[in-house]
C-alpha cells in the first residue's frame, strides 16, 4: 500500500494568505473602507468641528498643519471640499487658510488614490468595460496630467469619484497630485476667499470669489455636455480595425 504524499508544510497559511491578498478580498476591504468612512462622516459630521468647533485662539503654523492633516482625512472620507474650504477661510484668512486647504486637498487626493490602486485597481481593471468607460480609462492612462488637470479646474466631476478613477487608470502618483495641487488652486482659493469675506458679504473680494464659483460651474455644466460626444466617438475608435470590418468583405 503506497504511502500518503505528506503535503508541504504551511500550505494552508500559504492558501489563506493568497485568498486574503486576492484582487476580490482587497476590493472587498477597500469597499468595507469606504463605507465606515462615510458613516462615521454622517454620524459624527466632522466638518462641523473643522468650522465651528476649533480653537478660536488656535492660530500659526502649527494649526494650519493640523488643519491641512485634518482635511485631508475628511477629504478622503467623503467630506464635501467646499465645506472645508469655507472652514479655512473663515478660521485662517486668506493665505493661510489657502495654504492649509490645498495641502489638505492634495493629501485627501494621494490617501483615495493610494486606497484604491493598492485595493481596487486589480479587480476592477478587468471590468473597465464599455464606450465611456473605456474611454475614459484610455484618456487618464495615456494623458493622466493633462486629464487630471482639466478635471480639478472644472468642478463638475466629485473630487472622491476623481481621485478612484485615477486610481483604477494607469496614471502615475507625480502626475495625479500636481495636476490635483495646480487645478484645484482657483476654486479653492474662491471657496477660501469667500469664508475669509463672508462677514462682508458686499466686499469686492467676496462677490469676486463669488462670481467666479457660479461661473466655474456653469463652465463644467457646458464643458461636460460637450465633452460626453467626444467620448461616445473616442470609445469605437478604440476597437481593432478587423473587428470593425464588415463581415461580406472576407475572401
Amino acid at each position: 500500500m503506497l504511502a500518503p504524499v505528506p503535503r508541504p508544510p504551511g500550505s494552508f497559511a500559504l492558501r489563506c494568505s493568497r485568498a486574503l491578498l486576492s484582487p476580490r478580498a482587497r476590493l472587498s476591504l477597500l469597499a468595507l473602507v469606504l463605507l465606515t468612512a462615510a458613516a462615521l462622516v454622517v454620524l459624527y459630521e466632522p466638518q462641523r468641528l473643522l468650522a465651528s468647533g476649533w480653537p478660536s485662539r488656535t492660530g500659526g503654523a502649527g494649526a494650519v498643519l493640523l488643519f491641512g492633516l485634518a482635511y485631508g482625512v475628511c477629504a478622503a472620507a467623503f467630506v464635501p471640499r467646499p465645506v472645508l474650504n469655507l472652514a479655512a477661510g473663515a478660521l485662517f484668512g486668506t493665505a493661510a487658510g489657502l495654504t492649509g486647504a490645498l495641502a489638505g486637498t492634495v493629501l485627501g487626493a494621494g490617501i483615495a488614490f493610494t486606497l484604491g490602486r493598492l485595493l481596487g485597481q486589480d479587480a476592477l481593471r478587468p471590468l473597465v468595460r464599455g464606450r465611456w468607460l473605456t474611454a475614459a480609462d484610455g484618456q487618464l492612462s495615456r494623458h493622466g496630467f493633462r486629464s487630471m488637470l482639466a478635471i480639478r479646474l472644472f468642478p463638475g466631476v466629485p473630487f472622491a469619484a476623481a481621485n478612484y478613477c485615477a486610481a483604477v487608470s494607469r496614471m502615475g502618483y507625480l502626475p495625479f497630485l500636481l495636476a490635483t495641487a495646480l487645478g484645484s488652486l482657483p476654486n479653492t482659493a474662491a471657496y477660501v476667499v469667500a469664508g475669509a469675506r463672508a462677514g462682508s458679504p458686499g466686499s469686492p473680494a467676496f462677490l469676486f470669489s463669488a462670481g467666479f464659483i457660479v461661473l466655474s460651474g456653469l463652465g463644467a455644466a457646458v464643458v461636460a455636455w460637450r465633452k460626453r460626444h467626444g467620448l461616445r466617438a473616442a470609445a469605437p475608435a478604440s476597437v481593432p480595425q478587423a473587428v470593425r470590418e464588415p463581415v461580406g468583405s472576407a475572401r
